[in-house]
């Protein structure tokens, strides 16, 4: 890690970190199939355990953040490598209030519609990966940034184009306006987890230019 060549711990613990928001990305898309598949023992387990992803990725951040003043390391590099992480913790956040707002509000979606959902929740842990992948590459070899803040470009598009189809169906469905206002609400849920992972790309961007000047 060309940051932190003179600490293993902070290193190890940033791996840790983006493992944990990997991690997340993978159990939200299991979560939103068990969900739409009615599999309701292994739904919860993923609530359970998305929670304590998200717990562990909160510690594990401030831990990095706390070491990164304490020991005055990478002073012109301290703000972008801790936006960046505030930015993927945000990721699990997002994935966690989202497998929850399902388990509260536990929205009746059309059999029609769960193979549309379980893409939606697909691309979005697809593009969690790639951010998790390009930070992951920012950190140890910045030459590789672009090779994965692409894919999460793409992923992102996909889900927008996925989201507006599946927007549009459930308006034209002859259901009460409540009940499409509410499908359409989880729609943007699953979304926003992939617009938090481009806001992940679009800091690293930056910071990548940054670092090569």
């Amino acid at each position: 890690m060309p940051f932190f060549k003179t600490t293993k711990v902070i290193e190890t613990q940033i791996d840790e970190f983006l493992d944990t928001v990997s991690q997340g990305g993978l159990v939200f898309k299991q979560g939103v199939k068990y969900y739409l598949e009615d599999i309701t023992a292994d739904f919860e387990e993923r609530i359970s355990t998305i929670g304590s992803l998200e717990s562990k990725a909160d510690d594990l951040s401030r831990n990095v953040e706390a070491q990164l003043y304490t020991q005055s390391l990478i002073p012109e590099h301290r703000g972008d490598v801790l936006r960046l992480l505030e930015s993927n913790d945000n990721i699990i956040d997002i994935s966690k209030h989202a497998l929850n707002q399902f388990a509260i509000e536990q929205p009746a979606i059309p059999k029609e519609m769960n193979a549309d959902f379980i893409n939606l929740a697909e691309a979005s842990a697809e593009a969690t990966e790639a951010a998790v992948l390009a930070t992951r590459a920012f950190m140890r070899n910045i030459t590789a940034v672009n090779d994965h803040l692409h894919k999460v470009d793409y992923y992102e598009k996909e889900v927008d184009k996925l989201s507006f189809r599946m927007k549009k169906h459930i308006f034209s469905l002859d259901i009460d306006l409540a009940l499409k206002i509410h499908l359409s609400s989880f729609v943007r849920l699953v979304e926003l987890v992939s617009d938090t992972a481009q806001v992940v790309a679009q800091r690293l961007a930056i910071s990548t230019i940054k670092r090569n000047i």
